[in-house]
């Protein structure tokens, strides 16, 4: 239960980062403005079409008698919307991160250059940067769709569908929000997806007390683009916890819980 704490711990030390650091607050605020444009068109449109969606699906229950017809209707829409809901929290910070790479790779290098060490580089060219972080990204929203649909199959389960389905959601969200996140600072450290998912299962509370809460605010209009600056930071001190406390363990033990980096990690 402390990782748990501690992983809040690490949000909200990013968050006091970057107001400490005005410019670079207002540097992480540009990505996600834009990105939050296309959302909000995006969810607006979703709105109004999810009861047209609704219906078009449900063709067998035009002679059903009131009030079994409203309730399935009713019932499939707000799924429906929840279910693009779920995706656009998911798939924001991808984007975001996707639009803002050479911004917030430069706030992640700051940060670990004020907290002093290393401050790895990953020495890579623009356009190759981009192509691993959306190929990355990629990889990871299968996994999330993949979650989506069958979170959405079990929401029709009466009770659990709209108790303990919903906070699984919220589970699958914070973490593999904390992963996009976290991918920042790991990239430059020449970790790949597949070693970056492993360091990251080792500590499932710890990503779960970052990711989790940063899920919820990111429900909040708007919230999502005053955080992403604050989350970057707050990412990068959680990733040097991360590959510093594997480390440590390994020291200790004589071998390797976080996995080596291949002799060209950012080209696997």
């Amino acid at each position: 239960m402390r990782d748990l704490g501690a992983g809040l711990g690490y949000l909200i030390k990013g968050q006091r980062w970057v107001v400490q650091h005005g410019r670079w607050f207002g540097i992480g605020l540009l990505p996600g403005l834009i990105t939050l444009f296309l959302y909000a068109g995006a969810l607006v449109g979703l709105g109004y079409g999810a009861d047209d969606l609704a219906d078009w699906a449900t063709p067998f229950a035009d002679d059903w008698s009131s009030p079994w017809l409203g309730l399935l209707r009713t019932t499939l829409t707000v799924l429906v919307f929840a279910f693009g809901l779920f995706l656009a929290v998911i798939t924001f910070t991808a984007v975001t991160l996707l639009v803002g790479q050479p911004f917030y790779e430069s706030l992640s290098e700051e940060v670990d250059r004020a907290e002093g060490g290393e401050v790895p580089e990953s020495g890579l060219p623009l356009w190759r940067e981009l192509w691993i972080s959306a190929r990355d990204s990629v990889r990871i929203l299968v996994r999330v769709a993949l979650y989506a649909v069958l979170l959405f199959a079990l929401g029709f389960i009466p009770v659990a569908g709209q108790t303990v389905v919903p906070l699984i959601g919220f589970c699958v969200t914070g973490y593999f929000l904390a992963e996009e996140l976290t991918a920042v600072a790991l990239q430059r450290r020449g970790m790949v997806l597949k070693d970056r998912l492993v360091l990251l299962r080792g500590r499932r509370l710890l990503i779960l007390g970052f990711g989790v809460p940063l899920g919820l605010a990111f429900l909040v209009p708007f919230v999502a683009v005053f955080l992403m600056p604050g989350a970057v930071a707050g990412a990068t001190l959680l990733a040097r916890d991360l590959v510093g406390a594997g480390s440590d363990a390994d020291d200790a033990r004589g071998e390797g819980t976080v996995p080596s980096p291949s002799p060209c990690p950012l080209d696997d």
